[in-house]
């Protein structure tokens, strides 16, 4: 006998439903993804360009996708009816990409006055819709094809290999002004009547520095727009002195450790030496330099800078250095700055009037003080035994900075002086001569017509270069 299962006219009701329920919530489903998919962000620019370009500008547009990569990126130019093209990159791009741009107004036709940059952009995202290239961004932007305007005003004359000297000048239309050495630039600083409009920059020439290399200033707009000038100075090349220091091991063994901690104890005591004298020296001339780009935009010192009472040179400044160990030549540096001898533990004071900037040891100097003085003019006393300021502080002239020592690479008791501008090491022997600041920083602001800085003049305390016995 053959049976069979009745299912009940109800029960197959329920089950259609349930199927018909689940066929909704699948085509719901899909129609919900599809639509999220659809809807998911493109592309976006990141990074708006300035405000203003100029005759050839170079610019970084900066895109990310929300989902997938950016597949295409297009920068625009566009001006009335005019639009070019100034970049364009296709394919798999990823996710985030960088597209520089080098804007050349004259290539692209533009004009003075207003256009905008707009980004045409699309990702590799699958989309029910496929999206076409479309602007996720437009800038306005001014063109600007007008370079600045750089007037001399006066210049220092004659200047000199490790030496100094001032500029001053007149810019029209530009945002920044900077006064070059070569390669090294300068910042400048506003000067005298705010109608005359007038900068001045101390200028530094590295000790050396040779005939033919061009001193001049330059001036930048928020365009772009560089417009230079040379300063008609007559480069004089100086000689400088050399010495040959014998390396004791006793030497070695007190400041190694001291300076290089953490040498190994496979590395001679000679090998961590030269990386003292090599590396840690470069390390503090880099911190010479930080510091030095940070200063007051007035001059704070009165006067020429003053020496030490009682203190006399035994170490020029310049002086090309050859170390020798055991008879032989094992490193060759250059000593900026002058050592001045004195008493054991004599006070330090401040050269002129300023604020500290930097009091701590720094490498190879040992324990050391940096006043700034103003216009990037500053001055460094190192191998102290002691700092009595700490940074931010005022000083005046003959203020105790600290004492003497003989802490960082020195071979006894004294103290390290140098002068520096924008954190460049020139010669002291000008900066404490009153009448060398007449003739090079008084001078070219009088024939400016600019107000002096530093008149002040006194007996200067300065003792020649000597022959004592060197005690570094």
């Amino acid at each position: 006998m053959v049976s069979s299962v009745l299912v009940p006219r109800r029960s197959r009701a329920k089950i259609w439903s349930v199927i018909i329920l689940l066929v909704l919530l699948a085509v719901v489903g899909s129609v919900s993804y599809l639509g999220w998919r659809q809807s998911v962000r493109g592309v976006v620019s990141l990074t708006p360009p300035p405000r203003f370009v100029g005759a050839r500008t170079a610019l970084v547009f900066t895109l990310e996708a929300a989902r997938g990569n950016v597949a295409h990126a297009e920068i625009r130019a566009v001006q009335g009816a005019n639009s070019a093209v100034v970049a364009k990159q296709e394919g798999a791009l990823g996710r985030r990409v960088e597209i520089p741009v080098l804007l050349e107004s004259a290539r692209l036709g533009l004009r003075e006055g207003d256009a905008r940059l707009e980004v045409w952009t699309r990702d590799d995202f699958w989309r029910p819709l496929r999206r076409r290239d479309r602007p996720v961004a437009s800038y306005p932007v001014t063109v600007d094809l007008t370079p600045p305007k750089v007037e001399l005003l006066g210049a220092t004359r004659y200047v000199a290999s490790g030496g100094s000297g001032l500029v001053a000048f007149r810019v029209t239309g530009a945002s920044r002004a900077t006064v070059s050495a070569g390669k090294l630039a300068e910042p400048s600083f506003a000067w005298g009547p705010p109608e005359r409009g007038a900068r001045v920059a101390l200028i530094a020439l590295p000790w050396d520095t040779t005939r033919g290399v061009p001193l001049a200033i330059t001036a930048e707009d928020e365009a772009g727009n560089v417009a230079s000038r040379g300063i008609p100075s007559e480069l004089r090349p100086r000689r400088f002195p050399r010495d040959t220091i014998e390396i004791k091991d006793t030497f070695l063994q007190a400041k190694v450790p001291e300076l290089l901690p953490q040498r190994s104890p496979s590395q001679s005591l000679v090998d961590g030496f030269l990386v003292i004298n090599r590396d840690l020296r470069r390390e503090a001339e880099e911190t010479k330099r930080r510091i030095g780009a940070t200063t007051a935009d007035a001059p704070l010192w009165d006067g020429p800078l003053v020496q030490p009472r009682k203190t006399k040179v035994f170490a020029n400044f310049a002086e090309r250095r050859s170390y020798r160990y055991r008879g032989r030549e094992i490193d060759t540096q250059v000593h900026y700055g002058y050592d001045l001898a004195s008493t054991r533990q004599s006070s330090v004071p401040a050269a002129n009037r300023g604020v500290v900037v930097f009091a701590e040891p720094l490498t190879i100097y040992g324990n050391a003080v940096i006043v700034d003085h103003g216009l990037g003019l500053q001055t460094l006393y190192a191998h102290l035994s002691s700092i009595e300021v700490k940074v931010g502080d005022t000083v005046t002239t003959g203020q105790e900075l600290g004492r003497t020592g003989a802490t960082g690479l020195a071979m006894g008791d004294h103290l390290h002086f140098e002068v520096l501008i924008h954190g460049v090491s020139v010669t002291p022997i000008e900066w404490w001569d009153a009448k060398w600041i007449r003739d090079h920083i008084t001078q070219p602001l009088r024939e400016a017509g600019l107000p002096e800085i530093g008149t002040r003049e006194e007996p200067v305390r300065r003792a020649p270069a000597g022959n004592t016995p060197r005690r570094r």
